[in-house]
């Protein structure tokens, strides 16, 4: 069985582990102990039922598989549709609709106790108090649902909200007009089946997209990043007008934003911390990049620092309200530089993936931005559809009982019921007193209708006003007129909907992370700080950048590979060492370069040589060999000096004992090549500078090569 298939609306629909759908009303059934007693009591479960089984030991373990296997399916079933991945009707995870159901319940425009709110949500939540209180918490930092009065915490820094008897929170008007709708609200039995709760709540925004939302559930997990509420409305415009449309994110905590590879949701985005130059030695981060605080960024470059990617004086945080980290360079770093390595080596530029799952038809399906802002503008449509049509049927149930009751007391038919004694006989002498005026009447008459004008009070008859009735009804004649206009042109209606929205809202959430095309990619090695200095220690045969040695100190930075060549003339590249043995015949210690010329002198105790080459590509670690076996190197030096001194050891009928020569008149090579013969004699130096006791005054030959 594949891992995935499609659905009829070609939807990407994610199986359950192969198990067979359950009912909601059987899963919340089974909720109580999947979640609390969890596989012990699926095992003891299964344990009882073999214990009154005859025995058999060829089946003793089959009846436990079976029951294991369907217990824990049947877990991952609700973990998935209940607890952890959103709904795509309304948005919500389950624990959300509870506790937006429970302040509907609960409003009255003023401030409640989330405490308060958290226990009458537990009404129809079975799983503790905790997860109630923080996904409050959660919904009110993302500002569009709930309210809050009181310490919520700080999404900049991380901290966390005040307990939950010193909070308070209520509904925003936002979420009353657009959320709730009991009249067209289906409703299911509770956990415990003591109460109603509402399936989905017949909500008229996309809050999937609005919230975004992260879910973990059994085998699966979603990741959906909030978008720009003004933009969403545009984009649901876009597609009733059949217009092109596209949403990107946008994050709390602002930032810069490269979502080039985001793929309509089906990718990544790239969001950098905003900083800000304040003079030549100091930076500013203003804002932060998402799933960071700033005691993680200030964690992340003290990091860095450590490690020596970064050169930071000192490190301040000023957050309140606003984010304002301070960092301040060392002398002679320069700012915009600190800028790019802040972008490279801590988490001033995170990546942030994105994976739309949400639960369509009582199942897990992976959608796209596009596809979950169109099934929410159809449903949108449907909903205001529903609403239109509701508000049609009250406004002629209305017509219908005001035209009743002026006919009941213009007609004084509440007169024909004096002399009745039962009932019986008043229902049946208003039924008769309506039969002359049948044709004026928008519906025939029913018991309800004439219980009601029985109710109709003498203080009203008295003093019912017949200008007063006409106006009345022709205002709801305009209302019911203008409905079914709406209903009409229902794509039209639903536009000047979502406009409405935009004009009030669009000023109130403003898009707060920047759109950018394209982030320029910092050059991870350019940006790096030499805040290593490699030395040797012949003494001891350490080389390192913790090695207190006096010979080859060099500057490096923490991505830089270390080129060792031995007197024997073996060499290799590695990476930096922190304190590395290589013995007491190490010739040269340098930064290695593919294009580099290095000029080497040897001798293989019959001749010796000179050559100019370039070590090219290298493996990691691996040793080679630049000279012939059973040599030593006599000179090795990179570039090229324009003159070497060479000074022979004495021997007897010696008539030369130095000479010069010029490099630049040896071709350039690879490491493997012999080079060019300087002479037979035994060599004592060779340099690129006069040494002690050579002399100036005795002829020096200089020697050619061919």
């Amino acid at each position: 069985m594949s891992a995935k298939k499609k659905n009829e609306a070609g939807q990407t629909e994610l199986p359950i582990g192969g198990a067979q759908p359950v009912a909601p009303v059987e899963v919340k059934k089974k909720s109580a102990e999947a979640e609390g007693n969890g596989a012990q009591h699926v095992v003891a479960e299964a344990v009882e039922a073999i214990a009154h089984k005859p025995f058999d030991p060829k089946n003793l373990g089959v009846g436990l598989h079976a029951r294991v296997d369907r217990g824990f399916l049947d877990y991952a079933s609700y973990v998935i549709r209940d607890r952890a991945i959103p709904n795509l009707a309304d948005g919500f995870k389950p624990v959300q609709r509870r506790i937006m159901w429970a302040l509907h319940e609960k409003d009255s425009g003023k401030f409640i106790k989330v405490a308060n709110i958290v226990g009458h949500t537990m009404q129809y939540h079975p799983h503790g108090d905790a997860s109630i209180s923080d996904a409050i918490v959660v919904l009110a930092n993302k500002r569009y649902l709930i309210e809050g009065q009181g310490n919520y915490g700080n999404i900049f820094t991380g901290d966390p909200a005040a307990a939950n008897r010193y909070i308070e929170c209520r509904l925003t008007e936002l979420a009353r007009t657009e959320v709730f709708n009991d009249s067209i609200t289906d409703f299911v039995p509770s956990y415990d089946g003591t109460n109603k709760e509402p399936v989905t709540l017949p909500c008229k925004l996309p809050l999937n997209l609005m919230l975004g939302t992260e879910g973990i559930a059994v085998g699966l997990s979603a990741r959906i990043l909030p978008h720009n509420f003004p933009e969403l409305l545009e984009a649901q415009i876009a597609i009733l007008k059949k217009q092109p449309f596209k949403c990107l994110p946008d994050f709390n905590t602002g930032g810069l934003m490269d979502a080039r590879d985001y793929q309509d949701g089906k990718g990544t985005v790239k969001v950098r911390a905003k900083i800000k130059v304040k003079d030549e030695s100091t930076v500013v981060i203003k804002e932060i990049p998402p799933t960071t605080t700033t005691e993680s960024l200030i964690a992340s470059i003290e990091d860095a620092v450590q490690k020596g990617k970064l050169k930071v004086k000192s490190i301040n945080d000023f957050t309140s309200e606003n984010v304002e980290i301070e960092i301040r360079c060392h002398a002679g770093v320069d700012a915009e530089k600190m800028i790019d390595a802040l972008y490279a080596f801590t988490d001033c530029e995170v990546s942030i993936s994105s994976r739309i799952i949400v639960i369509k038809d009582n199942r897990p399906v992976e959608l796209t931005v596009s596809e979950v802002l169109r099934e929410n503008t159809d449903q949108l449509v449907r909903i205001l559809k529903r609403e239109l049509d509701l508000r049609e049927k009250n406004l002629l149930d209305e017509l219908h009982y005001r035209t009743l009751e002026r006919i009941f007391i213009e007609e004084r038919i509440y007169k024909l019921i004096e002399k009745c004694k039962t009932n019986e006989a008043v229902i049946a002498a208003v039924y008769e007193g309506f039969k002359p005026f049948k044709k004026e009447l928008i519906r025939d008459i029913v018991d309800a209708d004439v219980e009601r004008l029985l109710q109709v009070r003498i203080r009203r008859i008295s003093l019912f006003d017949i200008n007063k009735h006409r106006e009345e009804m022709e205002k709801t004649k305009a209302e019911l007129e203008e409905t079914r206009k709406n209903l009409k042109g229902l794509t039209k209606y639903v536009i000047s909907h979502l406009e409405a929205l935009l004009e009030k809202y669009a000023k109130v959430y403003p898009r707060l992370t920047t759109k950018s095309a394209r982030h320029e990619e910092v050059d991870v090695k350019a940006v790096a700080f030499k805040s290593f200095k490699v030395a040797y220690d012949r003494e001891t045969g350490y080389v390192g950048y913790k090695v207190s040695g006096d010979e080859f100190k060099l500057d490096c930075t923490k991505f830089d590979k270390i080129l060792l060549v031995f007197r024997d003339g073996t060499y290799k590249v590695c990476e930096l060492p922190e304190k590395m043995f290589v013995g007491q015949e190490l010739f040269y210690c340098g930064l290695p370069d593919r294009e580099k010329v290095f000029t080497c002198a040897y001798t293989d105790r019959e001749a010796s040589y000179l050559k100019r080459f370039t070590f090219g590509g290298t493996i990691l670690n691996k040793a080679y060999s630049c000279i012939p076996e059973k040599s030593r190197i006599l000179y090795f030096a990179p570039e090229t000096p324009k003159i070497l001194y060479i000074r022979y050891k004495p021997a007897p009928h010696q008539k030369i004992s130095q000479q010069t020569c010029d490099p630049s008149q040896v071709d350039v090579k690879s490491p493997k090549t012999l080079g060019r013969q300087i002479s037979i004699k035994d060599i004592s130096s060779v340099t690129a500078e006069p040494t002690r006791g050579w002399d100036e005054k005795e002829a020096t030959t200089k020697i050619v090569f061919a």
